[in-house]
């Protein structure tokens, strides 16, 4: 787990992505009189996976634990992706432990009308062209990867799976979400397609009070994409409340 900054304490949970994909995120936090924590879901970045440790609520029920840190007390929860699943199932499990709830363009709700694209079945291009507002800006070569990249980016790919599913959702989900009472922001980058706009409103309207934001010239990553932005719309939740 990375720590950046002082001040005010941030749990940001990576996604499919690998832990590198909110690494910016951290950094831009910091400077702005955040403390941010940064963990690596085990299995992701080359780090081991325990057997057992194979649910979005199991690894929920870790990071409670670790919510309970003198530093984490009244932490804003920020997950991307599937890391945004791991944060709504930790605003169930540990909702007396957590300030505040930010979803980035989550997964894990189960949508018959706009269901998450099927990351498996894609190409690296297809990723990049259903992730992306500029898809040619950040397509992966793999030609240019070392054998121990390649690794890693395997490596993340199997524990997305273990954790997640083929279908990314949990059924139960959106119905468990009513009992969420930390404030949320759900926050969609606009040219998300492997999760739509349309998605994310749907989990928005499934918490209690919940804010909903869509970010302009950005997709699944708007971190990465529009992270001025973004960075603004934490701001005024987390300074002028939900």
């Amino acid at each position: 787990m990375q720590e950046k900054g002082e001040g005010r304490p941030v749990l940001l949970l990576h996604g499919g992505a690998g832990p590198d994909s909110v690494r910016g995120l951290a950094e831009l936090l910091a400077a702005r009189g955040w403390r941010t924590f940064t963990p690596v879901h085990p299995g992701f970045g080359g780090t081991p996976r325990p057997e057992k440790l194979d649910s979005v609520r199991g690894l929920a029920e870790v990071y409670a634990r670790l919510l309970d840190e003198p530093a984490l007390e009244d932490a804003t929860v920020i997950g991307s992706s599937v890391g945004g699943w791991i944060a709504a199932e930790l605003a169930l499990v540990a909702a007396g432990r957590m300030g505040a709830l930010v979803l980035l363009d989550a997964v894990g709700l189960a949508s018959a009308e706009h269901p998450v694209a099927d990351f498996f079945s894609l190409t690296l291009d297809q990723v990049a062209d259903l992730s992306y507002a500029d898809p040619d800006a950040y397509r992966i070569d793999l030609s240019a990867m070392s054998d121990e990249q390649k690794r890693i980016a395997a490596g993340n790919r199997e524990s997305l799976l273990v954790y997640g599913g083929e279908s990314m959702a949990d059924p139960s989900l959106k119905e468990r979400l009513a009992a969420v009472s930390v404030p949320a922001l759900v926050v969609w980058g606009e040219a998300d397609r492997m999760v739509t706009p349309e998605y994310g409103r749907e989990y928005a309207d499934a918490i209690p009070g919940a804010v909903f934001q869509v970010i302009e010239r950005a997709g699944h990553l708007p971190q990465i994409e529009a992270p001025d932005a973004l960075l603004g719309s934490l701001e005024e939740f987390t300074d002028g409340g939900s």
